[in-house]
């Protein structure tokens, strides 16, 4: 019974951290494509590390991003776009914003106006 709890546990903990480890490969391999060092990547790791926790939708768009060979400010347009049409609008700015429409007594097209526009203020 302990090495089945055990092993549960060693699962679960290696499923929450794979994904951090494979975003740290890919920011290390950027940083290193950037020939960057010293505190510029330290920096940088730490903000890529950050966005790639943050923007777990964005890895799909960013893989679409490099099919379609972009760079510069049509990849960032390309990716926030793709993000936002993926649904991937932070869960906790929903839900704050459906406490705030529940606070206010809000209901039908009136509630739909402010939880939307309260959202994409959020972001």
């Amino acid at each position: 019974m302990k090495t089945l709890f055990a092993a549960l546990a060693f699962a679960v903990a290696a499923a929450t951290a794979l994904p951090t480890l494979a975003a740290n490969a890919d920011c290390e391999a950027q940083a290193a494509q950037k020939k960057l060092a010293g505190a510029a990547k330290t920096s940088f790791l730490k903000k890529c590390e950050t966005d790639a926790a943050a923007a777990g939708g964005s890895a799909s768009c960013d893989a679409k991003a490099d099919e379609k060979k972009l760079a510069g400010a049509a990849r960032t347009s390309f990716v926030k776009k793709c993000v936002a049409d993926s649904g991937a609008a932070p869960a906790s700015a929903d839900a704050a914003c459906e406490a705030k429409a529940d606070e206010k007594k809000l209901a039908g097209a009136a509630r739909t106006s402010f939880v939307k526009k309260c959202v994409t203020d959020a972001k």
